[in-house]
């Protein structure tokens, strides 16, 4: 890549893999970055576009990607995005940090929009304790309401799980879980790794798995069966090792798969060929 605050390009992967969740929004600068967001500063003012990330991503075998909504505008321009692009899915939804603004009319356009064919998922939804930005009956609410919303769509639900995991797993148990449930960004130990897999739900691993202070993680990864595994950037955040501190993209995704790989003792084409399958289960054929 010829921008210099912008990673270098991996080895190219042996076998094609996807990005499970990302924001192209943030990444073109669809959403102007905050003067606090240093990082999705960095990837707007590299003035990418999507076809540029979809390139960039096929060149190293990234040949697909899930674009993640958090809020409507972001869950509209996904949604029209991915209709624009065979290789590019999407996921609609109000981010827990945002679940004040998780009005009926506002969930009534994420079920009408998580309705459209090239919509695969709902989410980022859940909770976040880590953050005040909404309180926790908010949270709560919409969370509730938009595991009903995967549930009547037939939609994967896609979870944002910061520092709530107790909970999280309570509210879906309560209610129901939809069909196919991932927690996005898995940040949970060994331990919830296993509830995940006694309940069927995949876990989408993304950069903090490579990072030095993270053992927990690749614990984690260890009991991860590889039929329940996922592999993302949540680019333009979350780079691995050893970009922490620039911008993430979707051509970074083979430094977290060959971490993977390494810590699941796991040939990286195998494990590459079963995301890719655990892909089409999640958000249907390509």
């Amino acid at each position: 890549m010829s921008t210099p605050n912008l990673p270098a390009a991996p080895k190219p992967l042996p076998a094609e893999v996807f990005d499970s969740h990302c924001h192209l929004d943030i990444m073109v600068g669809n959403r102007q970055a905050s003067s606090g967001d240093p990082v999705a500063q960095a990837a707007q003012a590299a003035r990418t576009s999507v076809e540029g990330i979809l390139d960039e991503a096929r060149a190293v075998g990234v040949t697909r990607l899930v674009t993640i909504g958090y809020d409507l505008p972001s869950s509209r321009w996904n949604a029209e995005t991915a209709a624009l692009h065979g290789d590019v899915y999407a996921g609609v939804a109000i981010h827990p940090n945002e679940a004040h603004a998780s009005t009926p009319e506002t969930l009534a356009e994420i079920e009408r929009l998580a309705r459209l064919p090239h919509v695969r998922a709902v989410g980022e939804t859940g909770l976040d304790y880590y953050r005040d930005w909404a309180s926790k009956d908010d949270q709560h609410a919409s969370f509730r309401a938009h595991i009903e919303i995967a549930k009547r769509t037939g939609k994967a639900l896609v979870i944002h799980d910061r520092e709530a995991h107790d909970d999280v797993l309570r509210v879906l148990a309560e209610e129901g879980a939809p069909e196919v449930v991932v927690f996005h960004s898995f940040s949970g130990d060994a331990g919830m790794a296993k509830q995940c897999l006694d309940a069927g739900y995949f876990m989408s691993f993304s950069g903090p798995v490579t990072y030095k202070n993270a053992a927990y993680l690749r614990e984690a990864a260890r009991v991860a069966p590889q039929e329940l595994i996922l592999v993302e950037t949540d680019a333009p955040y979350l780079p691995p090792t050893p970009h922490r501190g620039k911008p993430n993209a979707p051509y970074l995704i083979p430094l977290t798969l060959r971490c993977l790989a390494e810590v699941k003792g796991t040939d990286i084409t195998e494990l590459a060929t079963a995301i890719s399958a655990n892909g089409e289960t999640v958000f249907g054929s390509w």
